[in-house]
């Protein structure tokens, strides 16, 4: 019961940080990441996500968008920026981890209720005179 309450309130504290972050955060963490990144990990991204380049027209940017080999690229003179797509994802992503998270730790205040309610009750098969 201790161990579910403790499952509970660390779940909720998740689902609820989950459905807070705003979008500067998300960027924040975007944009951290990367440039922690290695060039391969990019170019794998760029190529999977049909995109170049991270969000601003900056000096980093131009060069990152020099060097992506994006299908897009190829197709138009233009690509749509790489964060603005992460963005998008990560907001569906966070909304659903966080109502999914909600859903289940209300389930688990309902299953410690319950191990509350009937943790002290008497064995129907036992001997009615015996004490507990």
């Amino acid at each position: 019961m201790i161990i579910l309450g403790l499952v509970f309130i660390f779940q909720f504290v998740i689902s609820c940080s989950c459905l807070a972050i705003n979008r500067s955060k998300q960027t924040d963490v975007i944009n951290a990441s990367w440039w922690v990144m290695s060039n391969k990990t990019r170019d794998e991204l760029e190529r999977s996500f049909d995109c170049c380049g991270l969000f601003n027209l900056t000096t980093l940017y131009q060069q990152d968008y020099a060097f992506c080999t994006a299908i897009c690229k190829i197709r138009r003179p233009t690509c749509q920026m790489c964060g603005e797509k992460f963005l998008k994802h990560s907001d569906e992503a966070l909304k659903i981890l966080g109502g999914v998270g909600l859903f289940f730790s209300f389930t688990e205040i309902l299953g410690v209720w319950l191990a509350m309610r009937f943790r002290n009750q008497k064995d129907p098969r036992a001997n009615p005179s015996a004490f507990l």
